[in-house]
């Protein structure tokens, strides 16, 4: 008996659960009912214009893989949209999955880019056998200078890797790393660089590629025989991205052939973009030459962004999508979510998914309301403002006089009391808490936290003072 839509459809779902995060199948695959199965065309239906849309801009690669594995290389699937929950007023709208090429490896496709390489170099990036001598980029046009945000958490990046994008190889950035926890744009900028190169200098070979997919790239060159192929290959490289170097730590071998390449590259004037998730002097099980080749450049790193940050990302997504929200929704998004850029966009997202799903327009008591658990699971961690806010009217200040050269006795508290709670409540470092404060350095922020735990030591009605604020910042995260 051959299996019928709710099997198969709960067969893909198996697969495309193991493929992305729990939040993102919860939202965007939960919601889909199978309609039918006919000719190998599998109908699901989906909620609206908006819902189809985002499948098939983020995940139309993993639902096509996902419909051939079960259905075969004929395998289709079929979009309803439903109007009204009427199904017969819907629109529908179809994806052919391609039938698969005798020279396509659906598994690992090849890729193209203009870029003239040696026959006699062997491409890593082409699948053996198929005979093609040009490459992709591996970039994503989407992430550009344009929407890339600039704030205090970010700024000196940016600006270094415009420099380098303008001046590929000629500035003291060579190379350049960028470094920060998850989420906060390392990616993003990597290949804003690596696109605006492209832009300007159309002639120069450039090309992203993940610490993972060199490693494996590698692994594969070794059982081959062809490691001199595959160092060759990377040598002929103008502008070198790699994202994610903190994966190349305790792979010996790996780090040793790379530290040719980039030897080869830096001499022969060649720019070379890393990514990493801390600074160089941080990283583990990596050899010490390439250590100190990583730090002859410009190290530079990305913070947790800030509020008025967070409000331009979230207006700059709108924008992008074409979509409208209600400003006192837009900052309830900001203020809760304060962990990184991604989870930031995906509150939106999610609001707007669940929005389209009940039928309601989006305003405060819906964000409150979709966003609640949401906001619990993924942050809770106060913001620098917030913490400006409780502190200020706990001792009856005014909130903006932190910022101010005054050195008014209550004033002066009232900042180190919110440097310190800022030093032990968030992510920040002590430049970006500086900076929340009219620009202070970090050794201002390192004195306040020093003299408010010295206070807390010596004096009752003080430490009491602490403890009262500390209640209420308690109580805002509840």
């Amino acid at each position: 008996m051959k299996p019928d839509h709710n099997q198969i459809w709960s067969n893909c779902l198996e697969v495309i659960k193991d493929n992305i995060n729990p939040q993102s199948f919860k939202t965007w695959f939960k919601p889909i009912k199978p309609l039918k199965l006919e000719n190998n065309v599998l109908t699901i239906q989906v909620p609206s214009q908006f819902f189809y849309e985002w499948l098939e801009e983020h995940y139309v690669s993993l639902l096509r893989k996902t419909i051939k594995h079960f259905l075969g290389n004929e395998g289709r699937l079929e979009y309803s949209i439903i109007v009204e929950n009427n199904l017969d007023d819907g629109k529908k709208y179809s994806i052919n999955i391609p039938t698969a090429s005798k020279e396509v490896n659906t598994k690992n496709p090849s890729v193209q880019m203009p870029l003239n390489i040696s026959k006699s170099v062997p491409n890593p990036f082409v699948i053996p056998g198929i005979k093609k001598i040009n490459i992709d980029s591996q970039l994503n046009p989407n992430y550009t200078f344009e929407n890339f945000i600039e704030g205090d958490c970010n700024r000196l990046a940016r600006a270094a890797g415009y420099a380098v994008a303008t001046k590929p190889g000629q500035t003291a950035f060579n190379p350049l790393l960028v470094y920060g926890g998850v989420g906060l744009g390392k990616t993003h900028l990597a290949q804003a660089i690596g696109n605006e190169v492209k832009g300007q200098y159309p002639n120069k070979i450039v090309l992203y590629v993940s610490s993972e997919k060199f490693i494996n790239q590698f692994i594969d060159a070794i059982k081959n025989n062809t490691v001199n192929d595959f160092i060759s290959f990377y040598q002929l490289i103008d502008v070198l991205i790699v994202d994610d170097i903190q994966f190349f730590a305790g792979k010996e071998k790996t780090q040793d052939h790379f530290f040719h390449v980039f030897n080869h590259l830096h001499q022969s004037g060649k720019q070379i973009v890393l990514t990493s998730d801390c600074m160089p002097k941080d990283l583990k099980g990596m050899e010490e030459r390439l250590l100190s080749r990583f730090k002859w450049g410009l190290s530079a790193d990305l913070q947790i962004p800030d509020y008025q940050t967070r409000i331009a990302i979230l207006k700059n997504k709108m924008y992008k999508d074409g979509i409208e929200l209600p400003e006192d929704v837009i900052e309830y998004i900001a203020h809760n979510i304060t962990t990184n850029v991604r989870e930031l966009e995906g509150a939106l997202i999610s609001l707007l998914a669940q929005s389209s799903l009940n039928k309601r327009e989006v305003d405060l008591e819906l964000a409150k309301q979709m966003l609640k658990n949401f906001i619990k699971n993924v942050s809770r961690e106060i913001s620098i403002e917030a913490i400006q806010k409780l502190v200020c009217e706990h001792l009856n200040v005014e909130q903006e006089l932190l910022k101010a050269k005054t050195r008014k006795r209550e004033i002066v508290q009232a900042r180190q009391i919110s440097m310190y709670f800022a030093k032990e409540l968030t992510k920040s470092s002590l430049k970006t808490i500086g900076l929340h404060f009219g620009g202070r350095d970090h050794s201002t922020v390192i004195h306040a936290v020093q003299t408010v735990n010295d206070l807390i030591s010596i004096d009752k009605e003080f430490r009491r003072n602490i403890d009262d604020i500390k209640k209420k910042i308690d109580m805002s995260l509840a």
